[in-house]
Parts: C-alpha cells; structure tokens; sequence
C-alpha cells in the first residue's frame, strides 16, 4: 500500500518535536505512534499497541540487538578505564611529560587525528575520539558540542572516503546488484573507487572541521556554546543533559592506583585491532564481506575480556572491584541504549510506510542529465535527515540513482557518490540518527545541542556540494 505524502509525516513529527521540546524519548515514540496510526488506518488503540510491539521488535534484529548491547559495553570500558587511572595517565603523558597537547587547538586536533586514523568503522571510530580527548578538551575548555561535531564528522565522512571497511562492502554489494542486472557495466569495486573524488560532502566536511579547529572562527549556535566554555568553564549548556550520565564520564582513579597510560591504550588496542579480526572472520577470509555489527561486538567484548584478566593479573583491583565498575559503567548507558532502541522503531516505522520509496518517486524521470548528480545528492540528504540512516538511504537510493543516470545519461560516478554523500549529510542532521546519537554518546553532550551546533556547518558544506555536483554535471 502507497501512504503517499503521508508517509514524510512521522519523522518530521519527531524531528519537530525533538528539537522543539528536546524530550527526544518522546519525540520519537511519537514519530513512532504516528507512523503506526497511518499504518493501522488512524486505529488509536491498534496504533499504541503496534508502536509498543515495534520497540519490542528491535530486538528480532540481530544487528540492532548488537549495537544495542556495544553500547551497554562501551559504558562499561570507559568507566574501567578511568577507574584504572589510564585516562589520567594519558592525559599526564600528553600534558606535562611531553607536552604534547598545550591549548585548546591541541585537544581538538587530537579528537580530530583519531577519527581520520581509524577509518575501521564509524562506531570505533565516534568512542576512541570521543572517550581519548574529551577529558583533554574539558580541560582547554571545549564545549562538548564541539567535540561531538569533531567526533560526529570525522567518522562516517572518513570510513565512506576509506572504504576498507563495512561501508564499502555494502556500497560495492549495491552497485554489483546493478552490474549483475545489466542496468550498468564493469567492476563494482572500481566504480566505487573511481567515485570517491566525487564525494563532495565527505571531503568538504573533513577539510572544514580542520578548518574550524585551526581557526576557532566559529559562528551561529557553535560559536555561543564555544564563547561559554572560555569564559566559563561550562562545557555543557546550564540546564542541559548529556547522553551519558556522570557515571560513566566523571569516575575517579581507584585508591592506591597509580595513573599509567598503558591502562588506556591496551585496552582501546585490542578494541581497535579486533576489528578487522572480526571482519576476516565472518567475512570467511574477505575483510570487504565481514559483518561490521558482529566485528563491532567481538571487538568490544574482547577488550572487556582484556581489560578483566589485564586488570586483575596487574591487581590494579580486584574481580569484585572489576565487576562493580562494570555494572556501573553498562547502568550509565541505559539512555544511550533506550535512545537506540527508540531510533531503530521509529526507522523500522517509517521503512513499512516506504518513506524512502516515495521521496524517491518524486524526482525519478523528472530531472534532466546535467542536474542529476545534485538533486540525487539533495533526495539523498532529505531521506536520511527524515529516516535517520545513512546506510537505509544507501539501500533504498543507489539502485534508483544508477537506474536514474543512465536514462539521464549522467556522470555516474558523480552519481554513486551522490548518494554517499547525501546519506551522510541527512545522517549528521537528523536527531534521529543513530550516529548522530553515538556522537552525543561519545562527547557525553546534550543529544539536542549537539543536533543544533552541527546542522548550520553540515548546510554550509551541503551547499557547497550542491554546487561542485551542478558543475560536474554540466561539465561531465
């Protein structure tokens, strides 16, 4: 069945909501009963009882479930790991005995260097910048809305640009369909590749975050919240609520414990080396293949197991003393994880409703070849900013964007990349995405905050972007 235009209503329900009353619980258990309404054909009590079986129903999904539980794990390695005084080391390594981090820049670039260097996956890659520099940046004064602009675009921006990773099997999957139908020709993994210069977002948006940090000339809601941590000291926004709660963010080094970094690294080492193990594995020898939901989860768990025999064996504390700080640390993320497992439904709402499938429909066979690369990339960042993923919108847009530009006779590869590059655009817009949630996650900034400080950076470089994709249609 066709919702039609009715189908945009529910993410912008709680897109409107979240950002309105900055209740995005509710925002989005709204967004949620909203969809099931039009689904159940306005049956108020057919709706509720559908929304409450479609929060349930996350969990059929072995990858929800997954991301779901690493973020419960995540908790649980941040608290260890400033309980065992490798935070505290790290940060004693970097400011007094190398002195390598001196100010504010110092800090960011830090957050900033992390998340180009770990490219392995956009979650990895959000937690190691997030949790290593945000008690830098706290220090030098850094709004957290700044750090989680950092970790948000220099994660999924890098792991598109340097598809070694999950991203890139699941792109080259979708252009092989196109190639195995005939509808185009040649190697899926070149196509891909040839399109990466194409990526207009990606690359603007990683250039301008180096550019705001080596400038600090912020500007609109950004600039505010970095004017207020300078001269205040307050990294968060008075009345505002972090993602994650101080008990994961502010633990102190256990008594008798002396700070050593190697308690940071080690852990964080196994975290990012299992990874690829991962990858090799259940991709049966083929990193592009492997599942990047179970890499991720093998990965967390294995630091945990890590950091309990590490910890233990050093008798930095005790199996007692490690599974408090455990249950502290996994007690810490329940918003993080209800948010998710709120944002999945919601997504799961609108895939039923085909939000994607009509927002699709009303440009296909409309556009003319030269404006094809840019009104894809547009259609692209409306439907990932409405349904809250960048990786749906790559499902959903990439067989229609290829079917698309060869009617048009368009630059296909400006039109592959297109599609990357709007996905992520809508992705760092929307409160509804569920990196934009693990950036807030990271940062242990207000979900809001973050959504607000972000999108006036993401619309400039979107803007730019429009433009390069008119000229390369023009020209190419």
């Amino acid at each position: 069945m066709e919702f039609g235009i009715l189908s945009i209503l529910p993410p912008l329900i709680a897109i409107f909501l979240a950002i309105k009353s900055k209740q995005v619980f509710i925002s989005l258990f709204a967004g949620i009963f909203a969809a099931e309404l039009i689904l159940f054909k306005w049956s108020f009590f057919g709706a509720l009882n559908s929304s409450l079986n479609r929060i349930i129903d996350v969990f059929a999904s072995g990858w929800m479930t997954k991301t779901i539980l690493f973020s419960f794990m995540v908790g649980a390695i941040i608290t260890l790991i400033q309980a065992s005084g490798g935070v505290a080391g790290f940060i004693e390594y970097l400011t007094e005995k190398t002195k390598t981090v001196k100010n504010r820049k110092g800090a960011m670039l830090l957050a900033y260097i992390t998340g180009i260097v770990i490219f392995i996956e956009s979650s990895i890659t959000i937690l190691v910048s997030g949790v290593v520099s945000r008690p830098l940046t706290d220090s030098y004064k850094v709004s957290r809305e700044k750090l989680a602009f950092i970790c948000d675009s220099t994660s999924a921006p890098v792991c598109a640009l340097i598809p070694l990773n999950g991203w890139g099997a699941t792109l080259i999957g979708l252009i092989g369909v196109q190639v195995s139908s005939g509808i185009i020709s040649g190697n899926p993994v070149e196509i891909l590749m040839k399109s990466i210069p194409f990526q207009f977002y990606s690359i603007i948006a990683v250039i301008s975050v180096l550019y705001y940090i080596m400038t600090e000339k912020d500007w609109g809601p950004m600039k505010k919240a970095e004017e207020r941590a300078r001269t205040t000291g307050q990294v968060l926004r008075p009345g505002a609520v972090p993602l994650v709660s101080a008990d994961a963010t502010d633990v102190p080094v256990k008594d008798g414990v002396k700070p050593s970094m190697k308690h940071m690294i080690l852990p964080l080492a196994v975290l990012i080396l299992m990874m690829p193990v991962g990858l090799y594995i259940t991709g049966n020898g083929n990193l592009m293949d492997g599942s990047g939901s179970t890499s991720v989860f093998w990965a967390v768990l294995m630091s945990l197991v890590f950091s309990g025999v590490y910890f233990i064996g050093k008798k930095v504390m005790s199996l007692n003393d490690y599974m408090g700080y455990f249950y502290s640390g996994v007690g810490s993320m329940v918003p993080v994880a209800s948010l998710l497992i709120f944002a999945f439904a919601i997504g799961n709402s609108i895939s039923d409703l085909g939000t994607g499938q009509y927002l699709s429909s009303l440009v296909e066979g409309r556009i003319s070849g030269a404006f094809g690369p840019a009104i894809i990339f547009v259609l692209g960042c409306i439907m990932a900013f409405s349904t809250g993923t960048s990786w749906g919108t790559f499902a959903i847009l990439m067989p229609i964007a290829i079917q698309m530009c060869v009617a048009m006779d368009a630059n296909l590869y400006a039109s592959v990349a297109a599609v990357v590059s709007g996905g992520i655009m809508g992705d760092h817009c929307s409160p509804i995405s569920d990196t934009t949630i693990l950036a807030s996650m990271a940062s242990a900034s207000d979900h809001i905050d973050h959504v607000k400080t972000q999108t006036p950076y993401a619309l400039v470089s979107a803007g730019l972007a429009f433009i390069m994709y008119v000229i390369v249609g023009f020209i190419g």
